[in-house]
């Protein structure tokens, strides 16, 4: 009878675990496009912890599900349950398989973040030191797209010193490591790409060095992941992977344009609100004004 248990109780297991991986597979639909090199690892990542979630949860709820319908008291049986004084064998194997889950996903997850070698926990360190990161994901990838970015109350800005270029949609050849410059003169913003799957909060009066590869050309969304003010849903930025040859082009192209004002959503709506001051209802700060860029969408 305890040999029969054991094969069903292995049995459930087994289909558990088919289910557990196929949902798995299917979170992969759930996120966008896989558009950087780290986007692999963070949905592979993704897929343990969903595959991982699914087999406790579906293990839980059947437990308890068997147990409600097979095991309930009879409707006037309003005696006491059997006298049991703990199970050591239970406890222990209730408190190893939780630790070494954890353990698990723990050192799974820092593997990830090692190969990610984002190096956006780090201040930009002066080219006299040599900084000790991790090296790109590819070290094929040579030389890296160097690109300061400013974010500020409300407008993100991207200047290329390559060729003194500045921008409002940051441009990125694909399959080429990118190393970032993050600044900000006001407030903590987040540089948050969700097709890259790459997130860096930028610390105001500290520039942050982040790295990551493009992969798969195409147009994708920057987003301000900090909450930095009133207008910060509008503090968004197109992000155009291209090309090397597509890229270069467009980098001469922008040089040859005189700054000019680009369009600001926060600013516009602010001033849309002061027209109606006696209704507007709420204290913010004013917008930065707008910025003067190379190259702006509004300008092609």
């Amino acid at each position: 009878m305890k040999f029969k248990t054991i094969l069903i109780l292995v049995a459930i297991a087994l289909i558990l675990g088919a289910i557990s991986i196929w949902v798995g597979q299917i979170s992969y639909s759930w996120l966008p496009p896989q558009a950087s090199a780290e986007s692999k690892l963070v949905d592979n990542l993704f897929s343990f912890l969903v595959t991982l979630g699914t087999f406790i949860f579906l293990g839980v709820t059947g437990t308890v599900m068997y147990s409600v319908l097979f095991h309930r008291a009879g409707r006037y049986d309003l005696s006491d349950g059997p006298h049991i004084e703990g199970n050591v064998t239970l406890e222990v194997v209730w408190t190893a398989i939780p630790f070494l889950l954890v353990l698990w996903i723990a050192v799974y997850s820092y593997q990830t973040y090692q190969e990610m070698a984002i190096r956006g926990a780090h201040m930009h360190m002066p080219e006299a030191i040599e900084p000790a990161y991790a090296k790109p994901i590819d070290k094929s990838i040579e030389p890296m797209t160097e690109i300061e970015v400013e974010a500020k109350q409300w407008a993100w800005i991207f200047r290329y010193p390559e060729q003194n270029v500045t921008s409002t949609e940051l441009h990125l050849p694909v399959d080429r490591r990118a190393h970032l410059i993050l600044r900000s003169p006001d407030v903590i913003h987040g540089f948050y790409i969700p097709a890259f799957r790459v997130k860096q909060d930028i610390i105001p009066q500290q520039d942050m060095d982040f790295e990551f590869t493009p992969i798969r050309q195409g147009k994708y969304r920057l987003r301000d992941s900090e909450y930095s003010g009133t207008y910060f849903a509008a503090m968004q930025a197109d992000v155009v992977v291209e090309s090397k040859e597509d890229y270069q082009k467009w980098l001469a192209e922008a040089a040859r344009k005189m700054p000019s004002a680009a369009p600001n959503q926060a600013a516009s709506e602010y001033a849309q609100r002061e027209e109606k001051a006696a209704t507007a209802g709420w204290a913010t700060i004013i917008p930065v004004p707008a910025p003067m860029v190379n190259y702006h969408p509004a300008s092609k």
